[in-house]
């Protein structure tokens, strides 16, 4: 999904964080919000919710859940774990991503 100035983020990518509390952690894009520029990342960026009991869940109580990132505070991972650009190139009749870092394709 086309994002924050041509970006190419897309749900499942691994991404590093580069900035914040999870500075250096690795995870991967569960879902990508284009018009607020942000991310939210599997099991990063934590926050506690206090949530009333309900039928689903009679408990209740504090839960917590990811909240979402800024674009610029993730970079995607290469397949080396550093963190990357990325680029584009035609393959045949394929458009695909490119690591800018090591030139491989990254899936997704």
């Amino acid at each position: 999904m086309r994002c924050c100035n041509g970006r190419e983020d897309q749900e499942g990518d691994r991404v590093v964080i580069l900035a914040g509390k999870d500075k250096g952690r690795q995870g991967a894009v569960l879902k990508v919000m284009p018009k607020e520029e942000r991310v939210v990342v599997e099991g990063l960026n934590l926050v506690q919710r206090h949530t009333r009991p309900t039928q689903a869940d009679p408990q209740g109580g504090i839960k917590s859940k990811e909240a979402a990132l800024h674009v610029s505070n993730v970079a995607i991972v290469d397949s080396k774990g550093k963190p990357t650009r990325v680029g584009f190139r035609v393959d045949g009749d394929k458009k695909v991503r490119v690591a800018k870092t090591t030139g491989e394709v990254i899936n997704g």
